[in-house]
């Protein structure tokens, strides 16, 4: 059987994804011709499509679709759950309620903000094959510890990168109340981070030294 990804098949999901992102904002909006709401379009869209072109078969199960629920499932629901609805009362309140509104200049910084942070997700999950939406010891994949790239820095970079997505995309969306619901979204991967942290120092071999060399979890030199 042959590895090489079924890149057809991979951009019609894409495709279908992008569509269904776009009319969710755009509906519950009512602004089609926001330029501010095409930009965010673009940039997840965008992200999208890299990871279409780029995610190996093997890491895209994993990915996307893990052969186990993993140690944290209900907080994971939960996370999941935040951030969609930040992304749908942002939507709302843009273009419906008018209860808020983020100022153009900082919408521009949680633009930018949101690009970087989504970059620097995949930028993890490139580097690191046992990237998986759930917290488990991949032992059907050979799971050991990645200590390249941006994990010989910090240990959890890819959560970097998601807790920074949040607030950034709430501030881009035009929403406080949208930029409020997405801290609750951060606060919560900041907690699965330290979860997931000692989940790794108990069960995967290799970790404990690795965490002794790279000391820090987010932040050089801070945490």
């Amino acid at each position: 059987m042959s590895n090489t990804p079924n890149y057809g098949k991979r951009l019609a999901k894409w495709l279908a994804a992008s569509t269904i992102a776009a009319v969710l904002l755009f509906g519950l909006s009512g602004r089609w011709l926001d330029p501010w709401l095409w930009a965010y379009i673009a940039v997840v869209s965008a992200a999208g499509l890299y990871a279409a072109l780029r995610l190996s078969d093997d890491l895209a199960r994993e990915r996307f679709r893990p052969p186990e629920p993993g140690a944290d499932r209900r907080a994971l629901k939960a996370i999941r759950v935040i951030a969609l609805s930040h992304v749908i009362v942002a939507a709302l309140d843009t273009g419906r309620w008018h209860l808020t509104a983020v100022p153009e200049p900082l919408r521009l910084v949680g633009l930018v903000g949101f690009a970087l942070a989504f970059s620097l997700v995949l930028r993890a999950m490139m580097v690191n094959r046992f990237f998986s939406a759930v917290v488990r010891i991949q032992r059907d994949r050979g799971h050991q510890v990645v200590d390249q790239g941006p994990y010989a820095i910090v240990r959890h970079p890819g959560y970097v990168g998601m807790i920074a997505s949040g607030p950034f995309s709430g501030l881009a969306l035009g929403s406080w109340i949208g930029f409020a619901i997405a801290l609750t979204y951060s606060l919560l991967m900041l907690r699965r981070v330290v979860f997931e942290d000692a989940f790794l120092r108990s069960n995967l071999e290799g970790y404990p030294s690795y965490a002794a060399r790279v000391r820090y979890r987010l932040i050089p030199g801070i945490w």
